[in-house]
């Protein structure tokens, strides 16, 4: 795969400075772009700081350029690619692992061209919050990633059919009721806490109750780690 490189980048004004549009940089979702593409950075950047709660603070078209990005840059929300140059098929996998053990406060998503089971799983359990295609809608795409910022789950319609297909019944799975079940499917399905409680008819404090719940008793500290669990398992 032939690709453009360019170093890590910083654009707009240095920290502290007014962008002009009343909006303060440190109120803004600070983004670094890990792609191999330098057409993709570009597309994403001028998409992305339309946005007045957004601004791309840094690019990367490596592993070794993410690392000195997030070292330099510590951003809120990484957008990553899993498939960077002509190395391994798991180095962006394994750079999500990196950044998601190095840097809990930073949420992944991965923003891709692979629809496979196998990787949306493996990026879920290394610790990314969100898994979204390339050909998303770009409404689709802010929304995403503002969830993640608020450490919410996204996927697109496509890797929540996966999460969901990857939930089947078995007898050794874990007791959940009824509607920790129910409640699980809705969380594969990439559906906030309120949207799920608008769903089922109940409080979001009730939703989040069943989701304590279901995370203890599969041993998983997040929700995209309680449906990758669960997956793991056979709940359901």
């Amino acid at each position: 795969m032939n690709a453009s490189r360019s170093p890590l980048t910083r654009s707009g004004p240095a920290p502290g400075e007014p962008r002009g549009d009343g909006v303060s940089p440190q109120d803004r979702l600070s983004i670094v772009l890990v792609d191999d593409h330098a057409i993709v950075r570009q597309g994403l950047r001028s998409i992305l700081d339309r946005e007045e709660d957004m601004h791309v603070v840094g690019e990367a078209a490596t592993t070794a350029e993410a690392r000195t990005a997030l070292e330099r840059l510590r951003p809120r929300i990484v957008l990553l690619d899993l498939k960077l140059g002509t190395g391994s098929d798991t180095e962006g996998l394994d750079l999500c692992s990196e950044i998601t053990s190095g840097y809990p406060e930073v949420g992944v998503l991965v923003l891709t061209t692979f629809l496979d089971d196998a990787y949306v799983l493996e990026a879920v359990h290394r610790g990314a919050k969100g898994y979204v295609l390339k050909d998303v809608d770009t409404s689709e795409l802010v929304s995403s990633i503002r969830t993640v910022a608020c450490d919410g789950n996204a996927f697109d319609s496509r890797s929540a059919s996966v999460m969901a297909r990857s939930i089947r019944t078995t007898p050794n799975a874990p007791a959940l009721t009824e509607r920790e079940q129910r409640v699980l499917e809705l969380l594969a399905s990439g559906l906030s806490n309120r949207t799920v409680g608008t769903t089922l008819f109940i409080s979001e404090t009730t939703v989040k109750f069943h989701v304590r719940n279901i995370m203890r008793k599969l041993g998983a500290s997040t929700r995209a780690e309680a449906v990758y669990e669960a997956s793991k398992m056979g709940v359901i």
